[in-house]
Parts: structure tokens; C-alpha cells; sequence
């Protein structure tokens, strides 16, 4: 018998809903929460303010050297912390989501987070809830459960630009969506990595699925395969 945490992976493009399925997963599940797309976004966030060039291997190398990220919930949100500053709202501006997948891109870094990633999931007591754009694939191909989320781009565009507006970012939805577009066709396109489904992935359509609808789908899913292992 597998004594390894039950492994969910959630991947899928920005706006398809995965850090709210996940975020609600976890707390049903009791799983721990790993958001991959926050350690991008910190190592986004720090190479910014350390003024280090996105296409800067070398510096961007010695960089994840000194990286610290915890994640920690916090009333029902799961926060981030780098180097112990709480950065949850820092590291989703737009400016910093460009960022984010920009340094994805480089080999270095997604070679780079890939044990941190594991490891966050592996020390994880009863089961982890990984989401990103390639858990499925690379990070834990052998994963329990995997499922990739889609939606409509206009869709995924609106729920952006509502999560922006309610945190007092203005910025129009045709911005939002051309910003989504460039970073889809980023994910989709690099080398390393690509963002796409893993081949035996449950993919959802969540454009006009409720959100307690696709919960209760992953939800009964992962009992199946948990009930079974």
C-alpha cells in the first residue's frame, strides 16, 4: 500500500477556475494547497524589484537559491509568503502576472522549482491539491487524480477583470482579455513545458458550470480514486 500523499493535480489556462476549485477542494478534502502559479508569480515579483532581466539565467539561477515561499491559510484564503512578507495581493497585479509568465519560460527556473513543488506536495500528511499549468504533465505525471479546466476566452476574461475590479484595479476587459491572449499563447507555445492537458486529464468545461458544479465533479471523483488506492 502507497504510503504517498493522495496527489490532485488541476492544471488549465488563467480564468478557468482553478485556484477557486482548489482553494474549495482542499478545505472539503483537507488536503494541503500548492499553487505553482504563486511560486512563478514570487520569483516574477522578486526578480522585479531585484531589477533582474527575465532572460537572465544566470542571475535568475542564484536567485531560486535564495528563495523562501510558504503558503499559509489564512481565514478561508490561501496566502503566499515570500521571504516572510505576505505577498498574495503583490504577486497578481497584472503587471506581475505578465511577469510570471514571462521567467516560466526559462528552463532554468521550471527546472529550478520543480523539487520545491514536490516537496511542498510530498510533506503534505494526508493528500495535496496541486494547480498550475503543468502538474499533469511534468511536475506529477504519476499524479492519483488529474484534471484540466477550460472555459471560453471571453469568459475566463470577465472573471479576471470582476477579481481585478472588486480589488480596486481598473483595467478595461478588452485589456484584460488581449493580456490573456499574449500570456495563452506564451503558456501554450514555449518550449519547456507547454501549457495542455495531460493525456488521461478529466477535462471540464466550467464556462457555464456552476462553481459548486465543478467542485462536486473533481469532489467525487477524487473520492473514487482515494476509496480504491
Amino acid at each position: 500500500m502507497s504510503t504517498r500523499p493522495f496527489i490532485v493535480a488541476i492544471d488549465g489556462p488563467a480564468g478557468a477556475g482553478k485556484s477557486t476549485v482548489s482553494k474549495v477542494l482542499a478545505r472539503r478534502l483537507g488536503f494541503a494547497l500548492v499553487d505553482t502559479g504563486a511560486i512563478y508569480r514570487c520569483v516574477a515579483l522578486k526578480a522585479r524589484r531585484e531589477s533582474i532581466a527575465f532572460d537572465d539565467d544566470t542571475k535568475l539561477g542564484e536567485l531560486l537559491g535564495r528563495l523562501r515561499i510558504t503558503f499559509e491559510v489564512v481565514g478561508e484564503d490561501n496566502h503566499v509568503f515570500l521571504d516572510g512578507e505576505d505577498v498574495s495581493e503583490a504577486i497578481r497585479t497584472p503587471d506581475n502576472s505578465m511577469a510570471a509568465s514571462q521567467v516560466s519560460s526559462r528552463p532554468v527556473v521550471r527546472s529550478g522549482l520543480l523539487s520545491l513543488q514536490r516537496r511542498l506536495a510530498l510533506q503534505a500528511p494526508k493528500g495535496a491539491i496541486l494547480e498550475g499549468r503543468d502538474i499533469g504533465t511534468v511536475v506529477f505525471p504519476d499524479a492519483d487524480a488529474k484534471f484540466f479546466l477550460q472555459a471560453d476566452p471571453t469568459t475566463r476574461a470577465r472573471r479576471r477583470y470582476e477579481e481585478l475590479f472588486q480589488k480596486g484595479v481598473e483595467r478595461s476587459l478588452e485589456d484584460v482579455l488581449a493580456d490573456q491572449i499574449k500570456r495563452d499563447q506564451d503558456d501554450e507555445s514555449r518550449e519547456v513545458a507547454p501549457l495542455k492537458p495531460a493525456d488521461d486529464a478529466m477535462r471540464i468545461d466550467s464556462t457555464s458550470m456552476p462553481l459548486s458544479e465543478v467542485v462536486r465533479t473533481l469532489e467525487l471523483e477524487i473520492l473514487a480514486r482515494s476509496s480504491k488506492r
